[in-house]
């Protein structure tokens, strides 16, 4: 089969992986079906038999389609270029990518293949779009991370947030609250807590990488930056609420950066001048505001669990012992919410999310320039979804696949983007309204 080469809308890669078969099973609902634009399909990994089972659990309790299985390895980067030249895009699951994402982000990029994948760590995003973007831009590869939990709901939820400040109003700040929710256990994703500790252990390398590239512009955002409390009771949303270093807030300030830099947004490679102007028009709306995310419990004991967990990651990852002992025992360190085994069917199927957006900012943007004045009108939305490692990440990977497969000329020639920038302007909101997600307005008043 391989020796033949042929061309494939879409490649799964590190299909066998716990993650990776559940973006099969999502896949499969849109491959061959009449209104989807995905034809042909390939899944890759170490194992085919591995990645055999894996389609064979996807597609239960329906036999699996003739789908071809290709092997690809993180070490034996001749596969990674056998596939990248066989794709029109690669969807990568294999984390943690500061491992072993960048050897795939260089096959796609020199094939001239687009690139997504669902990683949540900040480092990896950066050295991407340092290393990668000029060469990627020039190839005609779209390489764009975070296509999944982290950080589309955010990328998205803020964007429907700020276009809900109809001018002269205009926020100032918008917090996330995030509650995870479940009739049994909420359980992570093993990999999740693996990027988590390895975050922690690198944030030197991280700020190095900052304090190496040149500045870039900061969006201009109305009235003083916020002071916020770092434990919060947020009693109109009935929750209690942290705040959470997330890869949410840094990959929305990405896409502020980018739009500080391109105010009408990024130019496709073949737009319509229709397509031009309906691109300009959905940036005119979105302003800029500071954003940070908050977990959220219905308890107080919940929120001293989120810290609790918080704090042992943050003291053990610091030292190569301390790292070893968090991964060896994760059940133990995160108060069973991670363990290396992942969740049951029953626990991912009954899990989900609620994100709140709560916006603070002014009814008319030239009360921010009188010194002291308060932000006086405060906006909320909300955005919903199933369970957020094997539900939603899927859902959120599989439709910005199908986006691409469709718009691919309304979108840019190539380069390194967070999610927000390349996906604002299409029908990637719509299209998670139709697969289970919810973006709704909740209220609007005056303090």
């Amino acid at each position: 089969m391989e020796g033949i080469q042929q061309t494939y809308d879409i490649v799964i890669f590190g299909a066998s992986g716990f993650t990776g078969k559940y973006v099969i099973r999502e896949a499969l609902k849109f491959f061959n079906v009449q209104s989807s634009p995905l034809k042909s399909l390939a899944l890759a990994g170490r194992s085919p038999s591995k990645v055999a089972q894996a389609l064979q659990w996807a597609s239960h309790p329906n036999p699996p389609p003739e789908i071809p299985i290709l092997t690809a390895d993180i070490t034996d980067l001749a596969s990674l270029h056998r596939i990248a030249s066989q794709a029109k895009i690669i969807l990568n699951c294999v984390g943690p990518f500061r491992f072993y994402g960048e050897p795939v982000v260089a096959a796609c990029v020199d094939a001239g293949c687009d690139y997504l994948d669902i990683c949540g760590e900040p480092e990896f995003m950066e050295r991407t779009e340092a290393s990668y973007h000029e060469k990627a831009a020039g190839k005609g590869s779209l390489v764009i991370s975070a296509c999944g939990y982290d950080s589309v709901p955010a990328e998205l939820g803020v964007m429907f947030n700020s276009r809900q400040w109809v001018s002269p109003a205009a926020p100032n700040r918008v917090e996330a609250y995030l509650s995870l929710e479940s009739d049994k256990r909420v359980v992570g994703n093993f990999g999740t807590f693996e990027s988590a500790v390895h975050g922690v252990a690198n944030v030197g390398k991280l700020q190095e990488l900052r304090r190496s590239r040149p500045r870039r512009p900061r969006p201009a955002i109305p009235g003083p930056p916020p002071k916020g409390p770092t434990l919060e009771h947020k009693k109109e949303l009935g929750v209690w609420a942290v705040k959470l270093p997330s890869a949410d807030s840094i990959v929305v300030r990405r896409t502020l950066t980018w739009l500080t830099e391109n105010p009408g947004g990024i130019p496709g490679v073949d737009e319509s001048p229709q397509q031009i102007e309906k691109r300009e028009a959905f940036w005119r709306v979105v302003k800029p505001a500071h954003f940070g995310v908050k977990i959220a419990s219905k308890s107080l004991l919940g929120v001293a669990r989120f810290i609790t967990v918080g704090m042992f990651i943050g003291l053990f990852g610091k030292f190569s012992f301390g790292r070893w002992l968090l991964l060896k025992f994760p059940s133990v360190f995160s108060l069973g919410w991670f363990r290396k085994k992942g969740p049951t069917e029953e626990e991912v199927a009954s899990a989900s999310f609620k994100m709140w957006f709560v916006s603070h900012g002014y009814s008319d943007v030239s009360l921010a320039s009188q010194g002291n004045k308060k932000p006086d009108m405060e906006i909320t939305t909300r955005v919903m979804g199933p369970e957020i490692g094997y539900l939603t990440t899927p859902i959120v990977l599989v439709q910005c696949a199908l986006v691409l497969l469709t718009r691919r000329g309304d979108l840019p020639k190539g380069g390194v983007f967070p999610p927000g920038i390349i996906f604002g302007p299409t029908d990637l909101q719509q299209r998670l309204q139709q697969n289970g997600m919810s973006f709704d307005f909740i209220s609007k008043k005056v303090l």
